[in-house]
């Protein structure tokens, strides 16, 4: 049985826009209120997964959530029509409003935790969808990312998903943004590495080691093949507010950053016991520091697993930028281990909220039959880039403000944008707008 790793990135929405609204998150910060463009930062996604479906790799997406939600306006008090009740939230609660635009849903990498197959005690994938409590804007994705997994992965012979997890912030989860996966082959049965946070002095921690033991019970993982990890204070109050900023595991490769892990070298013995095989690739801070690999989101790249058998590292434009990354990289890449190529991607528009390459894909491992399993619809090829790209073409602004949130106008072209794309997709009634 042949094993694929495929990258579901998520399909950036037309509402994408820099509200500032994810503490913690210096780029998110850094540009609240600068004017986006929602038109590049889709067309740069959809080159990126190109780009990876060019390695000879399966490329698959998430649709974009309905946004502005107004379930979740509703909920909160407002009424009347659709276009009274934006304007009710504009008047009295603006900051209600941009955080029920948010395109947020995008960084798939915290869309939910991802188990395949020959590591769970039923032989089926596992699918945990994140609750994101941390963040209002967030908090509100989970219901329709389970919808969604499950519209993808419908299959109960194969597939097996799971409510998100209760508590709200006690149990806050982020989904596989702090989750990684090593293995010697996709097929072989893997260790799964959970980082978890507790609060630094500057910045709140949002993955809680209870909700990755949580994650772990429920995909019925070994435990022996399962390690839990404390991301270090540093690198949180530092800007990682995830850990994949600062480190990205697969395969048998293991590339972070030297203070990625508050006890270092614990951390590293763990893993190196479940995981012998292993082959750590550290950038020491004393050539990369904490802050060039954040602002540059080195980490964040995406480590894939080519058909050769030689790994590729997919990295943001910034990081060819920085001549201490690049140093680094290049360094790398001259070494005697798995990662032989380094493809820089323009990917702007998302860095400038603060995600990279890797906070916008959800990898999930699958079978041939797996694979067969899942909606084709999600499956990219030359003719569905072709119309995804004519259809943000046609629905997507080139210009949005946190202003234009409050234009009436503007609901309405999201909303019909994401119809549009219900048929395109054979979706059906699919979104809450639609129902």
């Amino acid at each position: 049985m042949t094993y694929h790793e495929i990258n579901f990135d998520g399909l950036i929405g037309p509402t994408h826009n820099y509200a500032g609204l994810s503490f913690g998150n210096l780029a998110s910060a850094k540009n609240k209120g600068a004017a986006s463009n929602p038109r590049a930062a889709v067309l740069q996604g959809l080159a990126k997964m190109r780009a990876v479906k060019a390695l000879g790799l399966e490329q698959g997406f998430l649709p974009p959530q309905d946004r502005p939600h107004l379930k979740t306006l509703r909920a909160l008090g407002f009424s009347g029509t659709d276009r009274q009740l934006l304007e009710q939230a504009a008047k009295s609660a603006p900051e209600i409003l941009a955080n029920c635009y948010a395109a947020s849903s995008m960084w798939t990498a915290n869309a939910g935790t991802v188990a395949p197959s020959p590591d769970t005690q039923d032989g089926k994938v596992h699918f945990t969808p994140a609750n994101l409590a941390t963040n209002f804007h967030r908090a509100i994705e989970g219901d329709t990312t389970a919808r969604v997994l499950k519209h993808i992965f419908a299959s109960e012979k194969y597939f097996a998903h799971h409510p998100l997890l209760p508590g709200g912030v006690h149990f806050g989860d982020e989904g596989a943004a702090n989750h990684g996966r090593l293995a010697q082959s996709h097929g072989e049965k893997g260790v799964h590495l959970f980082v978890y946070g507790i609060d630094g002095d500057k910045f709140p921690a949002r993955q809680k080691k209870r909700a990755s033991e949580a994650v772990a019970r429920g995909h019925l993982l070994d435990p022996q093949k399962t390690v839990f990890v404390q991301q270090s204070k540093a690198a949180l109050d530092a800007g990682a507010f995830h850990n994949d900023v600062v480190g990205v595991a697969n395969g048998t490769a293991l590339f972070l950053h030297e203070q990625s892990f508050e006890d270092r070298d614990a951390a590293l013995a763990a893993i190196r016991k479940a995981a012998p095989f292993v082959e750590i690739i550290e950038a020491p801070a004393a050539a990369v520091s904490l802050e060039d690999a954040i602002t540059s989101y080195l980490f964040n790249s995406q480590l894939l697993s080519l058909p050769g058998g030689e790994m590729a590292l997919v990295l943001p434009k910034e990081a060819e930028e920085n001549t201490r990354v690049k140093s680094f990289v290049d360094a790398t890449l001259a070494k005697n281990n798995p990662v032989n190529r380094a493809i820089y991607m323009d990917v702007r528009e998302s860095m400038r909220n603060g995600g990279g390459p890797a906070c916008l894909r959800l990898r999930v491992v699958l079978s041939d039959e797996e694979l067969a399993a899942a909606n084709p619809n999600f499956l990219l090829d030359e003719a569905k880039f072709d119309a995804l790209e004519d259809w943000a073409k046609k629905h997507y602004r080139d210009r949005l403000t946190p202003e234009n949130l409050k234009d009436p106008e503007f609901m309405d072209e999201a909303l019909a944008a994401l119809d549009a794309l219900t048929q395109l997709l054979k979706m059906g009634s699919f979104y809450d707008f639609q129902r």
